[in-house]
């Protein structure tokens, strides 16, 4: 075999290989996420694509929200528009998707889930320009925060 013929022949297999992963990372079933949302909302249609759009699997129901806060410890102060459970945490509003991985991975124990309270203008699906930082808090069945990520940009 000549180098020109081995060198073809190596850059074939590292095409096959590149290629069998990007099909693989296509190919890779989404992670189910349940949301929960009042009729009157549209704003969180936008989080879900959001969420969609980032390898999560939404499930919608519309819903009244209150009892459904109440099921999941969802004190007033750190409540938002629409509530979301996902691998037995609660995430509370426009948290972004990244947010979502990251809590997942680090599974932080002693906390409900993570929140952004109210509506940031520049969240996930309220998407308003120019940026407005905003932060991601954790939360407990007492409503008790810390801060779990600042997003400046």
């Amino acid at each position: 075999m000549t180098r020109r013929q081995l060198l073809t022949y190596l850059g074939t297999l590292a095409g096959v290989a590149i290629g069998g992963r990007l099909a693989g990372a296509q190919g890779q079933a989404k992670t189910p996420i349940a949301v929960y949302k009042d009729p009157l909302c549209g704003c969180c249609g936008k989080w879900v694509e959001h969420m969609q759009a980032n390898g999560f699997a939404p499930t919608v129901t519309v819903t009244d929200m209150p009892p459904i806060r109440a099921k999941y410890k969802v004190a007033n102060t750190v409540a938002s528009c629409h509530t979301s459970v996902i691998g037995g945490y609660v995430i509370e509003g426009h948290v972004p998707a990244s947010d979502v991985r990251l809590l997942l991975t680090r599974k932080p124990k002693g906390i409900v889930g993570i929140t952004i309270p109210g509506m940031p203008p520049s969240a996930p699906g309220m998407d308003m320009q120019p940026f407005q930082p905003y932060t991601v808090l954790t939360f407990d069945e007492k409503g008790a925060t810390t801060v779990f990520m600042k997003h400046t940009k």
